[in-house]
């Protein structure tokens, strides 16, 4: 599949089942925290990267096989909404799909009125809000060029208040935004924007930079006091699925898309009727196309950047 992967677990919607419509690492930001390294095509221009009918067309041959999923995620390794075709494709997906549409964004371009409008046509939109100034912002976000946090917070704020559907919004929260003073800058911002839930984030997966680190428990519960969000700093996740018989190829094939610790891979086998993971797990460490890392005692796997 080159479009459609999962179900996967999601610690904030259930078992999704997940939508990419950009080339893999395409993003207008370059986090220090992201899962999947730094980015490789920084870009803030949209393009329609693929049909929209490709992709839907995925999709009806992924439903056929009547997967069970909580909701379908427009999600990428890098910015949804530098799809073009992005209005198109939650539309297509609402005539092909009986559960929620989810979209997963950064919001750098919803200061854009045709962006809102087509992120609009989702039932959940996720936003991420991890900076709450300039320096912030390009501290921990690393924006493209000239992509100004005034103006992608004045597009979070327009979006929250023309909305109807569920907006969620995420902070990720490092030692770089997580004093009482940046969170209370964050509280003074939160109250302009009209949102349905808030969820508090740290690292739980190793970082595109190697000195980002997670905050601690007392330090988290902080910040829902200040903040009042929903702590979702859980490290095991279950629920990952794969059609692909092979145990291996089954693994690869996620960690594509979305890493996992050696935890998940033993939870993930133990439930496909494998016997034994420690094989498993050595023909990862063997392989040259997977990157092991190690980070807060875990040992995280995911297939490595493609150079060129």
């Amino acid at each position: 599949m080159q479009y459609i992967f999962g179900p996967v677990p999601s610690r904030r919607l259930g078992l999704s089942l997940g939508i990419s419509p950009i080339p893999g690492k395409t993003c207008n930001y370059s986090c220090v925290y992201c899962q999947l390294g730094p980015t490789d095509n920084l870009s803030n221009k949209r393009v329609l990267f693929f049909p929209p009918e490709a992709i839907l067309a995925e999709l009806e041959e992924t439903l056929a096989k009547k997967p069970a999923f909580d909701v379908a995620t427009i999600v990428g390794e890098g910015e949804p909404t530098l799809y073009l075709g992005l209005g198109d494709l939650i539309q297509g997906i609402k005539a092909r799909v009986q559960k929620p549409v989810a979209l997963i964004t950064n919001g750098a371009l919803a200061s854009d009125p045709q962006v809102r409008k087509e992120m609009a046509l989702a039932d959940i939109v996720l936003i991420s809000l991890d900076g709450y100034d300039q320096a912030s912002f390009k501290k921990i976000n690393r924006p493209l060029g000239r992509i100004d946090f005034d103006q992608v917070y004045a597009g979070l704020r327009t979006f929250s208040q023309e909305y109807r559907g569920q907006l969620w919004l995420e902070i990720m929260l490092l030692a770089e935004n997580s004093d009482r003073a940046s969170l209370e800058k964050f509280a003074r911002l939160l109250k302009e924007v009209k949102y349905q839930r808030l969820y508090l984030n740290t690292p739980v997966r190793p970082p595109a930079e190697a000195y980002v680190q997670p905050l601690g428990p007392q330090e988290m519960q902080e910040a829902v006091q200040v903040l009042g969000g929903i702590s979702i700093d859980l490290l095991l996740s279950q629920g990952f699925h794969s059609e692909i018989p092979d145990h291996y190829q089954a693994i690869l094939s996620i960690i594509g898309r979305h890493p996992m610790n050696q935890y998940e891979i033993e939870s993930f086998l133990a439930g496909r009727g494998c016997p034994a993971a420690g094989p498993v797990l050595a023909r990862l460490d063997r392989d040259p196309a997977v990157e092991v890392l190690e980070y807060q005692g875990y040992t995280t796997y995911r297939i490595k950047a493609k150079k060129g």
